[in-house]
């Protein structure tokens, strides 16, 4: 629950991938939607209390595991009804390409994805159509201010 900077809007993630700390922006509505989730069990500790059978969540000893975070999100990304193949993973590397798309620095993304260098970043966000789009409006407008 600590990890939740309500006031900086911004949540730190410990232990992330390649077991790195760092924190990440909190969207206004993810915010909202965390505190309404965390109303159904008021673990003192934990954000996403383990499940296990048997027992009550604000009892849990555990935080979720990551197989309980994949099964979660194979649920709603049924129920989303996407029926593309998708894994958590994935959601990261599309994290990455669409704050590419929308113009964030790329120095700011390698820190929210945790990455020690820009290569790793650059490599790990895949270019798009609507990227591509973007950088050559941006290439015909630099022209056409010449003289």
């Amino acid at each position: 629950m600590g990890d939740i900077d309500s006031a900086r809007m911004q949540t730190h993630v410990r232990f992330g991938k390649g077991l790195k700390d760092r924190y990440v922006p909190l969207p206004t509505q993810t915010l909202e939607q965390l505190r309404g989730l965390w109303k159904t069990h008021r673990h003192p500790v934990w954000l996403f209390p383990a499940r296990t059978r048997g027992s009550v969540q604000f009892k849990a000893s555990t935080a979720m595991s990551t197989e309980g975070v994949s099964q979660a999100f194979k649920g709603a990304l049924a129920e989303s009804g996407i029926t593309k193949a998708a894994t958590v993973h994935t959601h990261r590397h599309s994290y990455g390409t669409h704050l590419l798309e929308a113009g964030v620095h790329l120095r700011l993304i390698q820190s929210w994805l945790g990455h020690s260098s820009p290569r790793t970043t650059s490599v790990y966000t895949h270019l798009t159509r609507k990227a591509e789009e973007k950088a050559m409006t941006t290439i015909n407008e630099l022209m056409d201010a010449l003289p």
